[in-house]
């Protein structure tokens, strides 16, 4: 089987949405520090946006789950296909910036990222590098989840 039709891409993903989801629910069973002490919306708008990034996780995790199970053979290929190019885009808006951002803090060239302050902590730095690169990777997966699946399900729309 090719590379870029493996289920394997489905199965990476899977792992990056459920490790997303489980932080998201850590951090809202354990917020710290007033999280949203420099938000307009305060806790509750920290609440529902931690509820709807974990929901539209599950969801995702679902249809990840959809594209390598003979179950969900029967659904409507646009059915799964729809979130799957959403997911895709959303990560890819996401992921493809904050690794321009890495590259630009690595180099010394804007230590703060885009929009940091050049006097960043050692901590900030290493987080920003980190989260960076986890939504670049979740985007990479994601990408090939949706190439693997459109492959493998061409011949099944015809």
């Amino acid at each position: 089987m090719p590379h870029f039709a493996s289920r394997r891409w489905a199965y990476g993903a899977l792992a990056w949405l459920i490790f997303f989801v489980v932080s998201h629910v850590v951090l809202l069973l354990f917020p710290g520090d007033d999280p949203s002490a420099h938000s307009p919306g305060g806790t509750r708008a920290y609440t529902v946006f931690n509820v709807v990034l974990i929901a539209m996780s599950l969801a995702g995790a679902a249809v990840v789950v959809a594209t390598v199970r003979p179950s969900a053979r029967p659904l409507p290929r646009w059915l799964i296909l729809t979130p799957l190019w959403f997911g895709s885009v959303l990560l890819v808006v996401r992921g493809v910036p904050g690794m321009v951002e890495n590259l630009l803090m690595v180099t010394g060239v804007r230590r703060g990222g885009f929009v940091g302050a050049q006097d960043i902590s050692t901590g900030e730095f290493w987080a920003g590098l980190a989260i960076n690169t986890y939504f670049f990777v979740g985007a990479v997966l994601l990408v090939g989840a949706t190439n693997s699946y459109v492959r493998r399900s061409a011949g099944l729309a015809e």
